[in-house]
């Protein structure tokens, strides 16, 4: 059986398609295809003070002005670790630890107020938890 080139080139052009497809399912299969949802520091540490405040005001805490945000030490551009902090209207104090590591793509959140746990090692805050599956709170 004789097959010509234009036939070879198509048949090798498909199953390199094929391979390349298979490749990438694998390896979003192995990998779990997850990423985190804020992908540095910088965007961690924007995004925190407002789905915290939110996660807050879903459990009936209100803040007496927003919630001010800095780099935990030790953050790396693999590890992200940043801190909130700020006051109720009631004057409790309001503290928010927000984590991301980009190699689980795993992320946790915990909120203390008045140095009680609200929320301990959640996946998500506020809106963000509306995006995901059920069950996303960790």
């Amino acid at each position: 059986m004789k097959i010509s080139r234009k036939k070879a080139l198509i048949l090798g052009s498909a199953a390199l398609l094929v391979l390349v497809v298979a490749g990438g399912a694998a390896y979003l299969a192995l990998s779990g295809g997850k990423e985190l949802k804020y992908k540095t520091q910088a965007a961690l540490r924007k995004a925190l003070p407002v789905t915290a405040a939110a996660e807050l005001h879903q459990r009936g805490v209100t803040l007496a002005a927003p919630l001010k945000c800095e780099d935990l030490t030790g953050w790396t551009k693999e590890r992200l670790r940043v801190s909130c902090s700020g006051k109720t209207s009631d004057k409790k104090p309001v503290e928010v630890l927000g984590s991301g590591d980009k190699k689980t793509a795993k992320t946790y959140y915990t909120i203390l107020v008045d140095g009680r746990p609200v929320v301990e090692n959640a996946s998500c805050l506020g809106a963000d938890c509306h995006s995901q599956e059920a069950g996303g709170r960790g």
